[in-house]
């Protein structure tokens, strides 16, 4: 086989003449807009749920609105990262956009909550891809090490939705109407013209140079069907095993079915190999095992701060929910500096090995302090450890991403990075599920044992002493409880944060203070529990052997290959013509790093399997 002179030790896109800077500046931009509309509508939609639920006569139904959204995108993340593999980003990316809006357009004209959910569901289908094709796509054009420090930007983007989506979300929630038309309805029409203006931007900018398969197209139809018997039920249960009880028949025939499901998805992966909806050939680098691990254990403990601490702020701090997104900004901050810090050193150095172990490092000092709250701590109080928190974020969220794509080759880096994203959201889902589970059930205890206190009985016994304070109309839902609790039914009080928390909001301080300590200390056992799966991934996070990262991004790579099979192809035409076959040279094969493998395919980024395909795949990737 004739050699092929290695490309330049350091070859991104624009210096290949693949792409200039400019259009991956274009690109960069059109895939932040389509993260932007996804990550406003998760903030959004948070704050404005219970107006929706009053105005439909459904907020006992809300979960389900949830649930629907949640089940839906998780599902839908590997399969866009599977077929855009087989049939280019580009055209993936924009099916998700426009499935988004048309989820976001009906979701606007609900009449119960029912629809909404089944909405909410659409909307999720397309916020799959919406959430994890951008990472991927920047896998395509960017070189890990340049990847490094753009992915701050893209954090960026979560942070900006995070302060503005509550405030948007309480604005329209708080409107009767805006344009003859219901305030909150405004909350998923926002979504149309954010939507158009991206849908424009991707068509116009989101164009990556690439080739078509020459082979004919394998779907792995079973994979997807099995991803979705064995994840939806279990999905579905954490949601609302809570509310169905853990041991419920419902709880059960959710786990049968997902279990089967489980056993169905791996057998059926086993026998469509390369085809596969998620490889497993993926989980023989060692690399990619660990990242995945970490990501579920990260993911854990990322949600029970995200979903937890800004609980904790309108509960126990009295905040609104317009608040509690401008308190939030500690955490955010410090996620989008360590981010960009640790992108731009990753960049320069092309090391990051260090950052796993640093970010749970981080990550466990601010659980360490969240045990430490209490229900008269200041919010700054808090702020420190949500600093804390994001330091350790910012580090981890990307490098992950980063060692799961550079542990793979050009080829596989849609499937590998939607499966990362796929099992992380997996992780976040079961912390939700098992930290809120801890938190309500706890409260049955923490909040009579607050009422033992004998500092806050002494406060709350001079309050009952004060004819204003029985007069106070906001105080009369709290002296209801309390005449219970006087006649020993302490579970009346153990329940009252399990539904409507409003009677708290302006009722007197030193009546109300049991409960916030009690929920408090409820926290502070999620916060725990928290700190000890973060702390397992800060020790498994030494275990990690990642490979020195890419020079060249998936592009150039697939370009380069290609050059080389081409070559290969017409020399052995060549012999061919001439009666003189030449003989397969095994040992001069790229690999994605430029050197070459002595196994005749291309080599493993960290020792482990081949991050690409034989040679009968070479030559057939993906038009993007």
């Amino acid at each position: 086989m004739t050699r092929v002179a290695p490309a330049a030790e350091t070859a991104p896109a624009e210096r290949e003449g693949l792409m200039t800077h400019r259009q991956i500046l274009f690109v960069i931009f059109g895939l932040m807009a389509g993260m932007f509309l996804s990550a406003l509508d998760q903030t959004i939609v948070g704050t404005a749920i219970r107006t929706i639920g009053d105005d439909l006569h459904g907020l006992d139904q809300q979960a389900w609105v949830t649930t629907a959204y949640l089940i839906c995108s998780t599902i839908a993340t590997p399969i866009y990262g599977k077929l855009s593999d087989l049939f280019g980003r580009r055209p993936l990316f924009i099916i998700a956009i426009v499935i988004f809006l048309v989820g976001s357009l009906a979701a606007s004209f609900s009449t119960s909550m029912y629809e909404l959910a089944a909405f909410r569901g659409l909307q999720g289908l397309g916020a799959g891809g919406l959430m994890a094709l951008p990472l991927t796509i920047m896998g395509d054009i960017l070189a890990p090490r340049e990847r490094a420090k753009y992915q701050g930007y893209f954090l960026a983007v979560f942070g900006v939705s995070s302060v503005i989506g509550p405030l948007v979300g309480g604005l329209f929630a708080g409107a009767d109407q805006i344009l003859f038309i219901t305030g909150w309805r405004w909350v998923f029409l926002l979504n149309v013209p954010i939507g158009a203006i991206a849908l424009a931007v991707v068509i116009t900018f989101l164009h990556i140079p690439g080739q078509k398969r020459k082979e004919n197209i394998k779907i792995d139809w079973w994979g997807a069907v099995f991803v979705i018997v064995s994840a939806a039920p279990l999905l579905l249960v954490a949601e609302q095993g809570r509310t169905w009880g853990w041991g419920s028949l419902n709880a059960y025939v959710c786990y049968v079915i997902g279990g089967l499901g489980i056993i169905a998805f791996i057998m059926t992966e086993r026998m469509m190999k390369d085809a596969a909806l998620i490889p497993l050939k993926l989980f023989r680098s060692a690399t990619f095992s660990m990242a995945t691990l970490l990501g579920v254990l990260v993911g854990f403990g990322m949600f029970g701060a995200l979903l937890t601490v800004p609980l904790y702020l309108q509960l126990v701090n009295g905040s609104t929910p317009t608040e509690s997104g401008f308190q939030m900004l500690p955490m955010i901050l410090g996620l989008m500096i360590s981010s960009i810090v640790s992108g731009q050193i990753i960049s320069r150095t092309g090391k990051y090995k260090m950052f796993p172990p640093i970010g749970t490092g981080f990550m466990i000092l601010g659980f360490a302090w969240f045990t430490q709250v209490s229900y008269d701590k200041p919010w700054y109080f808090l702020s420190i450890g949500m600093v804390l928190v994001g330091l350790g974020l910012g580090q981890l969220m990307q490098t992950l991403t980063l060692a799961s794509q550079n542990s793979v080759g050009p080829r596989d880096i849609g499937v590998a990075t939607s499966s990362s994203t796929f099992f992380r959201q997996i992780g976040g889902t079961l912390g939700t599920a098992v930290l809120f589970s801890v938190l309500f059930s706890r409260l049955g205890t923490t909040i009579p044992d607050a009422f033992k206190d004998k500092t806050l009985a002494a406060a709350q016994a001079k309050a009952l002493a004060d004819p204003s304070v029985l007069s106070n109309p906001d105080n009369a839902t709290l002296l209801g409880l309390l005449k219970k609790a006087s006649s020993g039914d302490f579970s009346a009080l153990g329940s009252a944060l399990n539904g409507d928390t409003s009677f708290l909001n302006k009722a007197t301080l030193a009546l109300k203070a049991p409960f916030l300590q009690g929920f408090a200390n409820a926290t502070v056992t999620v916060f725990t529990i928290s700190l000890a799966v973060v702390l397992v991934a800060f020790i498994l996070s030494f275990f990690l052997r990642p490979a020195p990262l890419r020079t060249r991004s998936a592009m150039d790579e697939a370009a380069f290959q290609d050059k080389a099979d081409a070559t290969a192809v017409a020399a052995q035409e060549a012999a061919n013509a001439m009666g003189s076959p030449i003989a397969p040279d095994t040992g001069s094969i790229p690999t994605v790093d430029g050197g070459a493998s002595p196994s005749g395919t291309v080599g493993s980024t960290d020792g482990g399997a081949p991050s690409a395909d034989s040679s009968k795949t070479r030559g057939s990737g993906p038009r993007h």
